[in-house]
């Protein structure tokens, strides 16, 4: 089947806690045909979903239970369909958040997103460096030491040792991309990253359209 007839359906989560214009444009750029959603009936029947998330944990997180996605993207996720998520979209997939300790993540991946230290200069904002870290499809014919944009003040700390890419910020080295068979995410905005950023999606979208071709 030629690619461009692949049934890829993707769907961008609109929640409410999302910075969804700027994602949607670049999903489109890499060749993605995408659709926002604030319906999950619509997400459910989506091959490919894309959380982004931007702001405090523990208020995105309950913006997102309130919408009703949930059961959707455990679904998605349980089905091993491709899935993208985007800064706090990364951080609501593992166990909870030194943001709000009260607030339970999915607990999709083991870990806790932690605060960096007391005395370092929060949010880290702007460009910084990706560095290769095993082997993420995610980071495929890019160089390595290549440059994302970053706005957090908050970073993921994983108990598995996963591929994707180290970033270094102050005395922290974390893990600020990854990829886990279908499900791939970044701690950056790649929407911001430029041709970064671009590259990123378009390696997505490679893997979108092998997964799918596969089963086809």
């Amino acid at each position: 089947m030629p690619i461009d007839t692949l049934p890829i359906d993707t769907v961008l989560i609109d929640y409410g806690a999302g910075n969804l214009h700027s994602v949607h444009k670049a999903l489109l750029h890499s060749g993605l045909p995408v659709e926002i959603t604030a319906d999950p009936g619509r997400a459910a029947e989506a091959t490919v979903l894309v959380l982004p998330g931007q702001g405090h944990f523990g208020q995105v997180m309950n913006s997102f239970l309130e919408s009703g996605f949930e059961p959707v993207v455990r679904r998605h996720l349980a089905q091993q369909r491709p899935f993208l998520g985007i800064c706090v979209g990364l951080q609501l997939l593992l166990e909870g958040s030194e943001e709000a300790p009260d607030v339970p993540g999915l607990g999709m991946l083991r870990g806790t997103v932690r605060r960096f230290p007391t005395g370092m200069r929060v949010p880290q904002m702007g460009w910084n460096r990706l560095y290769k870290h095993g082997d993420s499809p995610l980071l495929a014919g890019l160089e390595d030491g290549a440059y994302a944009y970053f706005a957090n003040s908050y970073y993921a700390h994983f108990e598995a040792d996963l591929a994707g890419a180290q970033t270094t910020y102050g005395d922290v080295r974390f893990l600020s991309a990854l990829s886990a068979g279908s499900l791939h995410a970044t701690q950056f905005h790649p929407e911001k990253s430029q041709r970064v950023g671009l590259h990123i999606l378009s390696n997505f979208r490679a893997t979108v359209t092998e997964a799918v071709s596969g089963a086809a």
